[in-house]
């Protein structure tokens, strides 16, 4: 079941969202589909009702892409600086910044196998900012980078609905680990995001739907990001080495399977944090060990 506001439709994901589903967006009138991470019976039910005559992408991750065979031949519509990632499994492991090769072999597997990952080619590129006319009602293309370097989210002007994709507002946090994710990119796009004048705000994980004033949730959301950063911060009272950091789970907060999805996540969010706080100089490094300035 959808829930309508005006001709936007929000299409819930299976396990209420939770990755590896997604929630995806439908535009009435225009049949545009926004991602294709949710459950593939409905997707069917809008093919044979209503139809859809384009997919757009938020960006490029695999819980995102799951369903995209069932609207094979049709338009698909990405950011550009997101699309090399879609042209292959190599280049999307690339794109993540996975480098260990057991961890890669985990992801060759399981992306065929559970995502339906092949090579694809977008037939379109957006352009942030442009204002779209989708007869039922116009949408702003909103370039906010640091998630992926062409996350994007949709401002639908007339029902002023905001699909955030996926700067989710769960309470897990942002995501910022891949190769060309960027903390700096992420804080900017949400204060850009969290001053539209929104009533509906649509997210791609959990429930989804926020209704009204979004700052509380807002504000939470960015509020991990200090967090995760002072528990770091108090970790590296000692030098520890980044093998050491990605065993303290100060992400997760615990290990879980698999690990080349957990550890190699948690590794690649701390190392994020560890460039940022050496660049503010309150960390040092030398030899692969990190310790907090005093």
């Amino acid at each position: 079941m959808t829930t309508r506001f005006g001709p936007v439709h929000f299409v819930p994901g299976g396990n209420r969202g939770r990755y590896p589903a997604s929630n995806s967006v439908y535009v009435e009138a225009a049949n545009i589909l926004i991602d294709a991470g949710a459950d593939a019976a409905r997707y069917r039910q809008l093919l044979d009702g209503p139809g859809v005559r384009e997919v757009w992408l938020s960006h490029w991750h695999e819980d995102h892409l799951t369903h995209l065979d069932l609207f094979a031949g049709l338009p698909l519509r990405i950011m550009a600086e997101d699309a090399a990632a879609l042209s292959g499994v190599e280049p999307f492991l690339d794109s993540y910044g996975i480098v260990r090769e057991d961890f890669r072999d985990y992801w060759r597997r399981v992306l065929p196998r559970e995502f339906n990952f092949k090579p694809r080619r977008a037939t379109h590129f957006f352009t942030p900012g442009e204002i779209v006319d989708l007869g039922s009602c116009s949408v702003e293309i909103i370039g906010a980078p640091g998630h992926t370097p062409g996350h994007t989210a949709f401002y639908f002007r007339e029902p002023r609905v905001m699909f955030l994709a996926d700067y989710d507002l769960t309470r897990f946090g942002p995501w910022y680990g891949d190769r060309d994710s960027s903390i700096e990119l992420t804080l900017a796009s949400l204060e850009k995001l969290a001053h539209y004048p929104a009533e509906v705000w649509l997210t791609s994980h959990e429930d989804g739907v926020f209704l009204g004033d979004a700052r509380e949730a807002f504000a939470a959301y960015r509020a991990v990001i200090d967090a995760r950063e002072a528990r770091l911060l108090d970790f590296l009272a000692q030098p520890r080495t980044l093998d050491e950091i990605t065993s303290a789970c100060l992400v997760y907060r615990k290990p879980r399977e698999p690990k080349a999805f957990y550890e190699w996540g948690e590794g690649a969010i701390m190392g994020k944090h560890l460039t940022r706080l050496l660049r503010s100089g309150k960390i040092k490094e030398e030899a692969g060990r990190f310790w907090r300035v005093v």
